[in-house]
């Protein structure tokens, strides 16, 4: 018969069986499918969860993390734990170690199946093991058996944002220790504030990304737990071990209340990872802002290495920021992202799938991640020209807050009638573009008496020599003389680089050891599996 009669018959035959009988709920175990997208999409088509099956970012090299892998994994799990339990017989785990076996098996072989969903999975186990092996869902949901799987690869995605940050922490701490006594004006209202050095700046974002670290790692002990064996939401009548469940997967416990587990604890992990990415985006596009004000001056003090930018197809003399700008798209999508799974969660009733997957989904947090590594790569291109920053620095009047201060401190003037006299200055030379460099020394002292009459102080001499005013009027001076805990002072950069570069060893100890138990329960579950298996393996 031909290919296409023969098909043509199938379908038939298919069609006439389906109106013989009563109409049912579909079981997506029965649904016909001989390609692993062919699974996924008749599973779509009602609604059965088949798009979550795309695959996972992870570490190194490995099988595919994807719903395939995690439902064969849950399987493992469920297999040693319901004979150490004793709920089943040796040769029963013997059984259901066979089927899932097989079923990871043929996926590795051509023409081999990798679906999403738990029951056509488990249609590969039974029918190469028969239907008994299907004692190995005794107890168990879709419910837990997804909410395990997400759980997962939210804890996997959480460690891989984790880890892009402590890179683009590491080229920052790095970065401001070639730099501590760089100097570079600092912006208020996106106007030249005062003076500070690049290695006080790095070190300030440095650590809102070392606090979005923590909130991660925070976040990390409360999303490493498992829902396995809660069923739907109220466990059942097997005495199911989810403790036990919960270590062969690698998690630190499990979440206690059944209905917890997999109804209402989804979203509050969602939520809490989204709002970490978002809050780390925030940051990397107002990092990335900053070095737009700067590229896009004539003369910048910050710009990126020639081979890091792209040039114009007509206008040769351009240098295209192309890596600052892939960086503060993806900040922007980030937060696009995180406000989409926000609104996605909203407003929904307890137990539906909205919240529970829309991270994962939307996938805030893989591109987190690489947003932090495409911020890490503009900071590796970056090009500072120290002479030209202080330049910037001199052409304006940034120094004049401390001179109020100095008049204060050294000379008891009020600071309102000091900050006048500053503000008076100023007013004074931006008209005639003279800075404080080239002030006439007469000025300034005209100005102080007139601004101790203004404030009805008694007349005196403007106490500072010219020479005196020029040094203390420098940028150099200011934040060399500048005191206090956290200033931009070198010996203070120096000290709080230092106290940075210590939180971030911790950090990636922290990141190592996560890496390490997860890597150790991987190990533990394949060996007690393998325990199961008959002697000489599946068949």
């Amino acid at each position: 018969m031909p290919a296409r009669l023969s098909t043509i018959a199938w379908a038939c035959a298919l069609f006439a069986a389906a109106a013989a009988l009563p109409a049912r709920a579909a079981d997506t175990g029965d649904l016909p499918c001989r390609t692993t997208q062919e699974c996924n999409e008749q599973a779509a088509k009602i609604g059965a969860g088949g798009a979550a099956a795309r695959p996972k970012a992870q570490p190194g090299k490995g099988p595919v993390h994807d719903q395939f892998y995690w439902v064969n994994k849950i399987n493992k799990a469920s297999a040693v734990m319901l004979v150490e339990k004793g709920i089943f017989t040796r040769a029963q785990g013997e059984l259901m170690a066979r089927g899932v076996a097989h079923a990871i098996r043929q996926a590795e072989e051509p023409g081999g199946k990798r679906p999403a969903d738990v029951l056509q999975i488990e249609r590969i186990m039974t029918d190469d093991a028969g239907p008994e092996v299907s004692i190995i869902h005794a107890g168990r949901s879709r419910q837990d058996m997804y909410a395990t799987y997400r759980g997962a690869v939210l804890r996997d995605e959480t460690l891989a944002f984790a880890d892009a940050l402590l890179k683009l922490r590491q080229r920052m701490l790095a970065l401001a220790a070639d730099h501590v006594e760089t100097l570079m004006p600092a912006y208020t209202n996106g106007v030249q504030a005062v003076p500070i050095t690049l290695g006080h700046y790095l070190l300030a974002y440095e650590a809102a990304f070392q606090r979005d670290q923590q909130r991660a790692q925070e976040a990390y002990a409360r999303l490493n737990r498992s829902p396995m064996g809660a069923g739907v939401l109220s466990n059942s009548i097997w005495p199911l071990d989810r403790e036990r469940m919960a270590q062969l997967l690698g998690f630190d416990g499990i979440i206690e209340n059944s209905l917890d587990a997999n109804q209402v604890a989804p979203f509050d992990q969602q939520m809490e990872a989204a709002g970490i990415a978002e809050s780390s985006a925030i940051r990397v596009g107002a990092l990335m802002q900053d070095l737009y004000t700067q590229y896009h001056q004539t003369r910048p003090w910050l710009l990126l290495q020639e081979g890091s930018t792209y040039t114009s197809s007509s206008m040769p003399q351009k240098r295209n920021p192309g890596l600052i700008m892939r960086a503060r798209m993806a900040a922007s999508d980030v937060v696009g992202l995180a406000q989409a799974a926000a609104i996605r969660a909203h407003n929904v009733t307890t137990g539906m799938v909205d919240y529970k997957s829309e991270v994962d989904e939307l996938g805030v947090l893989t591109k987190a991640a690489s947003m932090a590594q495409a911020a890490d790569t503009v900071f590796g291109a970056l090009v500072v020209d120290k002479q030209r920053a202080e330049e910037e620095l001199n052409s304006d009047w940034t120094s004049t807050m401390n001179l109020a201060e100095l008049l204060l401190k050294e000379h008891g003037i009020p600071f309102r009638a000091g900050h006048g006299f500053a503000s008076d200055l100023v007013s004074y030379s931006r008209p005639r573009n003279l800075t404080p460099s080239d002030l006439p020394f007469y000025v300034v002292q005209g100005t102080f008496t007139q601004t101790l009459k203004r404030f009805g102080l008694p007349d005196q001499p403007f106490p500072l020599t010219e020479a005196q005013f020029r040094e203390r009027m420098t940028p150099g001076w200011i934040v060399a003389h500048t005191q206090g805990t956290g200033g931009p002072q070198p010996a203070e950069v120096r000290r709080t680089l230092a106290e940075a570069q210590k939180r971030l060893q911790a950090d990636q100890a922290w990141m190592q050891q996560r890496r390490a138990r997860l890597q150790q329960a991987d190990t533990a579950l394949d060996q007690a599996f393998a325990r199961l298996l008959p002697a000489g393996g599946a068949r």
